[in-house]
């Protein structure tokens, strides 16, 4: 018998409704519900493709005993993280807190009032490796609330008050410099691995924000550690050789055996640096990720209705990476002939294997020289892949991630001349304005086209107003342009915190135990850095002081944290680049190659707009622009303030090098 998330829209949620656990979604009756009981409520916050909730879900929550025992002490309440942020954002900052770590599953117990008490994330099903089983935690936090509820209770409104003073930011940041910059790649390097690329020990995460920043300051350190660091994740474990596409984290130094789920965000921003990296440095190998990761985006993330899906499991049949490992024999039946002792050394397949069962992760020992070779191979190989178990795909559509893909599929599409991405792209965006923009206002998710009734977070508000501006450059679209303003008139509006920055919820939005805001940028950008991109692009496009004016608070965090934590905020010191460097607004009239010429040069955070000769101008960028002698022209400009127009491909060039 189904329990009440039988009428969820979220894959995560609907996974859990024939649980024997009574859950409820995330709403004001369970804990209306907890207090009539005068009971704890039990939190439990993961998503789709993470391998320990479904762990969890199989040990704990399908056990008829536990669910016993949960339901005769508890209101069980089951939250999807990526649906609601915002929940999973306060939650995780207090086990944080309380226990010196985070992640997913996250268990949390909480009193009537919300107020956490007890956290951990994952528990197994019995005592193991230093960890209490899930029911003897369970039977422990039932026993502690019957003796001694009231101190549980004002243990958990201490902890919400440290958190929210933790959140306080000083208002006298001094204002950022090159030289502050500077001192962020120097510390950054202190934990560059020289070895194998990458920041810090195993597990081994991607970190996009950091490399975007790097690859903005653009000093020749700073681009030697992004193309050790993208040479060795393309060539990695981490990437999938066959079908494209960045797994989510290594969970050793050499990028090869990842944790297998493919999130929408991760490749989003990982196309937009490997796009960048290309432009910067002209590696080859860089242009060949870029185009495969987009690719892998079209074909198998895109949503029959033109969004794109948030995931797909690190798990197939139950079990982790079953999809993608590889034992020697299968190259024998997938490949003919001698070609089998070719591929296996082409993907590393030698030595001791990387699993307990004997199977390879593939990677690219050498970069392949026979292209006929390497296609046919991976065209074979894959085909046989596509005969095993298939990981499922979490198709719940995120503003905030749609809106990443939205601006990376857009640019890479204009960079690389390939208008299929650029059509996926507009195609994106037109579902989002329609479906998950309701009067003016928009909504965090959608699946199938039925939206969620969840708020969009600032993070939603900020990636998907950068998102219509690169469309509103790539298509000279001045609608695309106003739709991004109206969005972020909302932030400005409904986000304001009292020291400038932002909240990651909106003034009217639900309000929970403390409102939530992100100092340090993780995947993805914090809301506040999404934010400053976007309000500097829109500021770069229109000259509005107004935007300008709200770039520098937001970023706050990344000035305080740039000298000894700059690995914590990646995607703010980008913007600080992009901020510090004007950004430079492109304006072209006539397009041809210098409109070309314009998006073929890495300039931090640059903006670009253009028009026909003769045209109207579709943003404020391009007013009063004209050609030179009746033929193209290209501006150069930061602040509105103008080089003298060039009218050559190579003079642009030369200015844009500087």
């Amino acid at each position: 018998m189904a329990n009440r998330l039988a009428t969820a829209t979220s894959p995560y949620l609907l996974a859990h409704k024939d649980n024997p656990v009574d859950w409820w979604p995330w709403c004001p009756e369970a804990f209306e519900e907890a207090r009539r009981r005068d009971v704890p409520v039990f939190l439990s916050v993961g998503y789709s493709s993470c391998h320990w909730c479904h762990v969890m879900a199989h040990e704990s929550f399908e056990d008829p005993e536990t669910a016993r025992f949960l339901n005769e002490h508890f209101v069980s309440v089951k939250v999807d993280r990526e649906e609601r942020p915002d929940v999973d954002a306060v939650y995780m900052e207090a086990a944080q807190a309380m226990t010196g770590r985070g992640g997913w599953p996250l268990s949390c117990f909480l009193t009537p009032d919300g107020e956490p008490f007890f956290a951990g994330t994952y528990f197994p099903d019995r005592p193991r490796g230093g960890m209490p089983s899930f029911r003897q935690v369970l039977e422990a936090v039932w026993t502690a609330w019957r003796s001694r509820g009231s101190e549980l209770a004002e243990a958990g409104r201490r902890v919400v008050a440290a958190l929210e003073e933790h959140s306080r930011l000083p208002t006298d940041v001094p204002a950022p410099t090159l030289d502050l910059l500077d001192a962020a790649v120097a510390e950054v390097r202190r934990h560059y691995d020289p070895e194998h690329g990458g920041f810090g020990p195993a597990p081994k995460f991607p970190q996009p924000g950091v490399l975007e920043f790097l690859i903005r300051h653009g000093s020749l350190g700073a681009l030697e550690m992004v193309g050790a660091t993208c040479a060795a994740m393309a060539r990695g474990g981490i990437y999938d050789q066959l079908a494209g596409g960045f797994h989510r984290y290594s969970v050793d130094a050499t990028w090869t055996v990842p944790h297998f789920e493919k999130m929408l965000y991760d490749n989003a921003n990982l196309l937009a640096v490997y796009v960048h990296w290309w432009r910067a440095a002209g590696a080859p190998i860089g242009l060949r990720i870029a185009q495969e990761t987009a690719e892998f985006l079209l074909r198998e993330m895109r949503t029959p209705a033109g969004a794109f899906a948030s995931a797909l499991d690190a798990d197939a049949a139950g079990v982790e990476g079953e999809t993608y490992l590889w034992r020697p024999d299968e190259f024998d039946v997938a490949l003919p002939g001698g070609e089998a002792d070719r591929a296996r050394r082409l993907f590393g397949v030698t030595g001791s294997p990387h699993t307990e069962d004997g199977r390879w992760v593939l990677r690219l020992a050498e970069d392949p020289a026979d292209s006929d070779f390497w296609r046919d191979t991976r065209r074979r190989l894959l085909e046989y892949r596509r005969r095993r178990p298939q990981p499922e795909r979490d198709d719940k559509v995120v503003s905030s991630w749609n809106g990443l893909a939205i601006g990376a599929l857009a640019e890479a599409g204009i960079v690389l001349q390939r208008s299929d991405f650029v059509d996926a792209a507009l195609a994106a965006a037109e579902y989002l304005l329609a479906v998950h923009l309701r009067d003016g206002r928009l909504r965090r998710s959608s699946r199938d086209g039925v939206v969620s009734p969840h708020d969009g977070s600032l993070d939603d508000y900020a990636n998907v107003a950068q998102g219509l501006l690169v469309c509103a450059q790539v298509t000279s679209s001045a609608r695309y342009l106003e739709e991004a303003g109206r969005l972020l008139d909302v932030v400005l509006t409904h986000f304001r915190a009292d020291d400038g920055g932002f909240h990651d919820t909106a003034d009217d939005a639900e309000r929970l135990v403390r409102r939530p805001r992100a100092l340090a940028d993780e995947a993805s950008a914090s809301g506040n850095s999404a934010a400053a991109h976007a309000l500097l692009s829109y500021a770069a496009l229109t000259g509005s002081q107004r935007h300008r004016d709200a770039v520098l608070p937001a970023l706050r965090p990344a000035v305080l944290l740039a000298r000894r934590h700059p690995l914590a905020v990646g995607y703010g010191l980008a913007a600080l680049a992009a901020l510090l460097d004007g950004p430079a607004e492109i304006a072209v009239v006539g397009n041809g190659e210098l409109w070309r010429t314009a998006w073929s040069v890495e300039v931090p955070g640059a903006v670009r707009a253009a028009m026909p000769l003769g045209g109207e101008p579709w943003a404020p960028l391009l007013e009063g622009r004209s050609g030179i002698d009746g033929g193209p022209a290209a501006y150069v400009c930061r602040g509105f303030v103008c080089q003298r127009p060039v009218a050559t491909p190579e003079e642009l060039k030369a200015l844009l090098d500087r």
